[in-house]
C-alpha cells in the first residue's frame, strides 16, 4: 500500500500500479493536445464568444479536482451552467440546469475541449478514469480508490461502455479494469470509441438527469 498525501489534512491511500506511465502514453498526450490546440482555436474562441454573449460570468468553469495518486490540480472546462451567486457574491450550488447553450456544449462533449490544456500541463492525460469531485476521496472502498493509480482522463473505458447511463459501482469497475489493462493500443480504442460516440451523441445523460447524482450521498 502506498500513502500520498492529497492536500493539508488528507491522506489518500493507493496501491502500487503494476504498469507504470509509459514515456509513449505522454508522448502521444502532449502530441495530440498540441496539435488539437491549434487546430481548434477558432472554434475554441467561437465558444467563448457564445458562452459571453449568452450568459453573465466567466467563459470557463474551474474546479479542483484529485488526480494522480489523489493530489488536487485546477481542471478547466467551458462553463456550462449560468453563474448565480448570492447577495454576497458567493456562488449558489443546488439543482442548477444548465443554460440552453450549455446543454448544446454537454450534449457535443465540447465543454470538455479546455481540458487539453490540463493534459498539455501533464495533470490529465487523454484517456484515463474521469476525475470526480474532492469530497469523493473519503467515500472510496480501498478498490474503487485504485483509480487514482493513473491520471485522470479526458475520455476512458467506462465513458465508451456507458458513460452517465450506468451506475457509479460499474464505473468505478470499468476504471479498475483499465488501470490494471491500459495500454498504448487501448488507449488508441478507447479513443476511436469515443470519437464515434460523441458523433452519434450516446451516452448522454436524459434531459430530466442533467445534474448528475452525487456519489456516497
Amino acid at each position: 500500500m502506498k500513502v500520498a498525501k492529497a492536500e493539508p489534512g488528507r491522506t489518500v491511500y493507493v496501491t502500487q500500479s503494476k504498469a507504470p506511465t509509459s514515456l509513449t502514453k505522454r508522448v502521444l498526450d502532449v502530441a495530440v493536445s498540441l496539435v488539437g490546440l491549434l487546430a481548434l482555436f477558432p472554434l475554441l474562441l467561437l465558444i467563448a464568444a457564445c458562452i459571453k454573449l449568452t450568459s453573465k460570468g466567466s467563459v470557463f468553469f474551474r474546479q479542483q479536482r484529485p488526480g494522480l495518486r489523489g493530489v488536487s490540480f485546477r481542471l478547466f472546462k467551458f462553463r456550462t451552467m449560468p453563474d448565480l451567486r448570492d447577495a454576497n457574491g458567493v456562488p449558489l450550488q443546488g439543482q442548477q440546469c444548465p443554460t440552453r447553450f450549455g446543454r448544446l456544449l454537454r450534449s457535443t462533449s465540447l465543454d470538455e475541449l479546455p481540458e487539453l490544456f490540463n493534459v498539455l500541463k501533464g495533470e490529465m492525460s487523454l484517456v484515463g478514469p474521469r476525475p470526480l469531485l474532492m469530497q469523493y476521496l473519503d467515500r472510496y472502498s480501498p478498490e474503487q480508490n485504485r483509480r487514482h493509480e493513473v491520471k485522470p482522463g479526458i475520455t476512458g473505458w467506462a465513458q465508451v461502455n456507458g458513460r452517465n447511463l450506468i451506475s457509479w459501482e460499474q464505473k468505478f469497475a470499468l476504471d479498475t479494469w483499465y488501470v490494471d489493462h491500459h495500454s498504448f493500443w487501448l488507449d488508441w480504442w478507447i479513443i476511436l470509441l469515443t470519437v464515434r460516440k460523441v458523433l452519434r451523441r450516446e451516452g448522454i445523460t436524459p434531459r430530466e438527469r442533467e445534474v448528475v447524482e452525487e456519489f456516497g450521498k
